[in-house]
C-alpha cells in the first residue's frame, strides 16, 4: 500500500489476531506510527484468547488510557480464571459501564457458581438487554434453580429463538425430558440447535427410539447434530449404528470434523472393530484431522482396546502434539495387554516432558507393575504419586496395590494396606476387596478369602465371581457345606456367572463365541478348521502344508 492509515493498520492486526498469529499482530503493532484504543484492544483481546492471562495482564499495565472495552475484557479474563472477587473490584471501580461491562460481571457470578450475587447484579442493573436476560436464565437454569429460571423466562419481554432453547436445555439438564418435549412443540420457531439439545435429551435419558425419530425428523442437519446422533447411539451401546451412521453421515450430510472422528474411532473401541477403526483412521488423515490431538488420542486407545498395540504404537510416535491423555492412552494400553515393562518404559519417558501425569496414568503405572511383577516398584511409584505429584489415591489405585502384592504372595501387606484405606479417607470398594479375593484364591487362603469374599457381596451382591470364587476356595479347603451354601444363595439372588466370550472378524463380519454355545451358523467349519489345528499339533512332521490352508483361511 502506498499509504496506510490507522484503520488498515487495525484491520491487518484484526486479521491476524483472527487467525491466531498473535505474535506477527504484536510485532506490527509496535511498528504502527499512531495508535488508538481499538489497537491496544485488538492486541489485548488476542493475547487474552491465544496466549496467557500474564502475558495480557501485563499488556493491559502499560496501556495509555483504558477505556470501557479493555476493562470489561479483563473482568471477563478475571472471572473464567476464578477470580471472580479481582474481576468485581476492577468492575467497581470502572468510572462508565455499558449494558456488556454488567453482562460480564453477572456471567462471571453465575459461572462461578455464586447466583445469589448474580440476581443481586441482575436486579441493579440500570438497563438490560436480551444478552441480560439470557445469561441471568442460564445462570439459574445451570446452578439447578429450574423453578427460578422458568418464571424469569416468563417475565422476558422479548422472548427469542435462544431464551427458548436455555429453558428447554435447562429442563433437559435437570431431567424434565418430556416437558422439554411440550416446551419444543410449543416453540413458534426452531433451528438445528433446538433439534439438537432434545435429541441429547432423550439419549441422556435413554430413549434411544425417541431420539433416533428425532434426528429423522429434522429439517436440516449440521456436523454437531449429526455428531451427537453418533455419539449418543454409542454411548447407549448401539455401536454397530453408530458406525453405520457414520457412513451414512460420508456419504449424504456434511463433511465429517475432528469431533466426527473422534466419536467414530471411540465406538470402534467400544465395539470393539478394527478393520472399521483403521478405516474411520485413515479417513482422518485423509481428511487433515491426522495431527489432531483428540483425534489421535482416540486413534491410539482404538487401537489399543481392539488388541492391536503396534500399531497404537505407531499412531502414537506420529503425534506431533502429546497431551496428558495421549500418554495415558499408550501406557494404559500396554499395561492392559501385559506388557508392564513397555509402560513402564512409556511413563519415565513422560516424565521427561511437559506433561503432567494424573491420576490415570497412575493406574496404568500400577498396573504395569503388576503385571511384570515389579512389587517394589510399583511401591515406590504409589509414594511417588502421593508426595512428588500431589494426587490422592482412589479406590482404584488402591485395588492396583492390593492386586499387585497379592499376587506375589504379600498377602498380610495387602491386608494392611485395605484395612488403612479408611485412614486415608477412601473407601474401600468391591474392587479392592476383590483384588484381595483373588489372590486368596491363589495362594488357597481360605480364611482371609471368606473375609475378603463377604465384604464383596456385601458392596455389590450381584457380582458373580465372587460367589464362583467363595466356592472354589470353601470346595478347596475341604468346606464342601459353606460351598454349597455360597452356590445356593447365588442361585436365590438370581445371579448368573456369564459364559466366556471372544470374537474374531473375517470379511468384515464379526463372529461371536461363547463358552458351551454350539450354535453358530458355521459350527462345522470351525470344527473342520480346529481339527486341522489339532492335526499340526499332533504331526509335526505335516505341520507346514497344514499352516499353509490355515493362513490362507485367515
Amino acid at each position: 500500500m502506498p499509504s496506510r492509515d490507522v484503520v488498515a493498520w487495525n484491520s491487518m492486526i484484526s486479521g491476524l489476531v483472527k487467525n491466531s498469529r498473535v505474535h506477527e499482530a504484536v510485532s506490527l503493532f509496535q511498528r504502527m506510527p499512531s495508535r488508538t484504543a481499538v489497537s491496544w484492544n485488538l492486541v489485548l483481546s488476542g493475547l487474552l484468547n491465544h496466549v496467557s492471562f500474564e502475558a495480557a495482564e501485563r499488556f493491559y499495565e502499560e496501556m495509555p488510557e483504558r477505556d470501557v472495552v479493555s476493562q470489561t475484557m479483563m473482568v471477563s479474563a478475571l472471572s473464567g480464571l476464578g477470580r471472580v472477587d479481582d474481576a468485581r473490584t476492577l468492575f467497581d471501580a470502572m468510572l462508565d459501564r455499558d449494558a456488556r461491562a454488567w453482562n460480564a460481571m453477572l456471567v462471571g457470578y453465575a459461572n462461578n457458581g455464586r447466583i445469589e450475587v448474580a440476581a443481586a447484579l441482575f436486579v441493579k442493573m440500570p438497563a438490560r438487554d436480551s444478552c441480560s436476560w439470557n445469561s441471568m436464565l442460564d445462570g439459574l437454569a445451570g446452578n439447578g434453580r429450574l423453578g427460578d429460571a422458568i418464571r424469569l423466562f416468563a417475565e422476558i419481554p422479548r422472548k427469542g429463538l435462544l431464551s427458548f432453547n436455555l429453558i428447554a436445555l435447562g429442563l433437559i439438564r435437570n431431567g424434565f425430558v418430556a416437558e422439554a418435549h411440550a416446551l419444543f412443540e410449543k416453540i413458534p420457531f426452531k433451528d438445528v440447535v433446538s433439534w439438537t439439545n432434545m435429541m441429547v435429551g432423550y439419549f441422556e435419558s435413554g430413549d434411544v427410539t425417541a431420539a433416533r425419530e428425532l434426528f429423522e425428523s429434522m429439517p436440516c442437519r449440521d456436523e454437531t447434530s449429526w455428531n451427537a446422533f453418533i455419539y449418543g447411539l454409542s454411548e447407549n451401546d448401539f455401536g454397530e449404528e453408530a458406525l453405520r451412521t457414520f457412513a451414512r453421515m460420508n456419504s449424504e450430510g456434511p463433511p465429517p470434523d475432528r469431533a466426527t472422528f473422534t466419536t467414530a474411532l471411540n465406538a470402534c473401541s467400544i465395539l470393539p472393530s478394527l478393520s472399521f477403526g483403521k478405516q474411520a483412521h485413515a479417513e482422518a488423515i485423509k481428511a487433515g484431522y491426522g495431527d489432531s490431538v483428540s483425534v489421535s488420542n482416540a486413534t491410539i486407545t482404538m487401537y489399543a482396546r481392539c488388541g492391536s498395540m503396534r500399531s497404537a504404537r505407531t499412531a502414537f510416535f506420529a503425534c506431533t502434539d502429546r497431551d496428558t491423555v495421549t500418554w495415558n492412552a499408550i501406557v494404559c494400553g500396554f499395561a492392559n495387554h501385559g506388557d508392564g515393562r513397555e509402560a513402564l518404559n512409556l511413563f519415565e519417558r513422560m516424565r521427561w516432558t511437559d506433561c503432567e501425569p494424573n491420576e490415570i496414568t497412575f493406574i496404568g503405572v500400577l498396573s504395569a507393575c503388576s503385571h511384570a511383577g515389579l512389587v517394589r516398584e510399583g511401591q515406590h511409584f504409589f509414594n511417588y504419586m502421593i508426595h512428588e505429584c500431589g494426587l490422592k489415591p482412589n479406590s482404584q489405585h488402591y485395588a492396583c496395590v492390593v492386586d499387585l502384592l497379592g499376587r506375589f504372595g504379600h498377602l498380610e501387606e495387602a491386608k494392611r494396606i485395605v484395612e488403612r484405606m479408611p485412614d486415608d479417607g477412601v473407601e474401600a470398594g468391591a474392587s479392592v476387596w476383590g483384588a484381595l479375593l483373588g489372590a486368596c484364591r491363589i495362594y488357597k487362603d481360605v480364611e482371609l478369602g471368606e473375609v475378603s469374599g463377604w465384604k464383596v457381596l456385601e458392596i455389590d451382591p450381584l457380582n458373580a465371581g465372587a460367589y464362583v470364587i467363595m466356592a472354589e476356595l470353601y470346595a478347596g479347603g475341604g468346606r464342601r457345606r459353606e460351598a454349597e451354601k455360597v452356590l445356593d444363595l447365588m442361585r436365590e439372588r438370581g445371579v448368573k456367572k456369564q459364559p466366556g466370550c471372544s470374537w474374531i472378524e473375517v470379511n468384515n463380519g464379526v463372529h461371536v463365541f461363547l463358552a458351551g454355545d454350539g450354535s453358530h451358523a458355521q459350527i462345522e467349519g470351525v470344527y473342520d478348521m480346529l481339527v486341522c489345528l489339532d492335526v499340526v499339533v499332533m504331526c509335526p512332521l505335516k505341520c507346514y502344508e497344514y499352516r499353509i490352508s490355515i493362513d490362507f483361511l485367515g
